[in-house]
């Protein structure tokens, strides 16, 4: 099979996918989901086994970096048996890391094992500390299982991000709390900017929007915040919190900083090939993948689509986006 590195337009390697494996969620966070939501036919998502052609065709074409994400990853049923089988290429070294992003809900189950097969590092999303605001904006969820869930991927020696969305007059107040509190645990964090939408659902979130530059401004009141050349391969800018070593990260969505430098695409849970988030335009790696078992098909339409990665954000369709809808594959990101 062809196995020369992926190398898009601009001579930038591919080697970070972010691969989604459901679109279902034990939560209905309000900037995410609607409260009822139609999720997709069985039929339309892509087997675990297609997941684990798919991921490992990426990583024989040079991608060092796979991150699970969802809706919740681990609420799709026998997922730990996806993570073991793309653990090989870990043991092989083909792979350099393998993570996932998690509301937390699930961890309490699943992060011995997670860490036995080989994961080291997660981001978990948590935007508040208080459980009836978190009951509020989550819908369905229950924070002290997230805390639980927290805890047991700490004693499974697991590291930990926090990813928390920045939401005006929602979790404001809880600014230095949250710092406070990420410092004792030992965990990271990272704030995401989500930008103002309109409507989403029967949600109003006009009035939310909180710019991350009036966020950094009020923690550098408190605090000496140092910028770092730090990366993890994601979209996220570090600075570290001068007298603690703490590390926090800031995201904005619309961000063209790192755009020069993308080294990322993204796959659907029905095989849709995102080469930037910033663009509607994408690619069916469904059909090749279930018209033959051999790869030789699927590897040629993962190098045309790769030929078409743009070499950054269409400013103006990001921007459309966000007056309308944001899609959830841009809502809650890290690296």
């Amino acid at each position: 099979m062809d196995s020369a590195p992926l190398i898009d337009p601009f001579a930038r390697p591919i080697s970070y996918l972010r691969v989604s494996v459901t679109d279902r969620c034990d939560f209905r966070c309000t900037y995410c989901m609607a409260e009822h939501m139609q999720f997709l036919p069985k039929k339309e998502l892509l087997s675990l086994e297609e997941l684990d052609r798919l991921c490992s065709a990426f990583i024989g074409l040079g991608v060092k970096k796979l991150r699970i994400t969802g809706g919740e990853p681990l609420v799709r049923r026998d997922i730990i048996t996806f993570f073991r089988s793309v653990s090989r290429h870990l043991d092989s070294g083909q792979l350099e890391e393998l993570t996932l992003t998690s509301n937390g809900s699930q961890l309490a189950r699943f992060a011995p094992e997670l860490a036995a097969i080989g994961i080291r590092r997660i981001n978990v999303s948590l935007d508040t500390l208080d459980p009836a605001k978190f009951a509020a904006i989550t819908r369905w969820g229950r924070l002290d299982q997230v805390l639980e869930g927290l805890k047991a991927a700490k004693a499974a020696g697991l590291q930990v991000k926090i990813n928390t969305v920045a939401l005006k007059g929602f979790n404001e107040d809880e600014l230095f709390d949250l710092v406070r509190w990420c410092g004792e645990e030992g965990f990271d964090l990272t704030f995401i900017e989500v930008m103002p939408m309109g409507e989403m659902g029967e949600e109003e979130r006009l009035d939310q929007y909180w710019p991350l530059s009036q966020l950094r401004a009020r923690l550098a009141e408190r605090f000496t915040l140092v910028d770092l050349a730090h990366r993890t391969g994601g979209p996220a800018r570090y600075v570290s919190v001068g007298g603690t070593g703490q590390k926090i990260g800031f995201i904005t969505p619309l961000s063209h900083n790192f755009c020069e430098s993308c080294n990322r695409v993204r796959i659907t849970c029905t095989g849709e090939l995102y080469m930037c988030l910033g663009q509607e335009d994408r690619a069916d790696l469904r059909a090749p993948l279930r018209a033959s078992a051999q790869d030789a098909d699927l590897v040629q339409a993962i190098r045309e689509a790769i030929s078409r990665k743009p070499k950054g954000h269409d400013f103006d369709y990001s921007r459309q986006k966000v007056e309308g809808q944001m899609p959830r594959h841009m809502s809650h990101t890290g690296g």
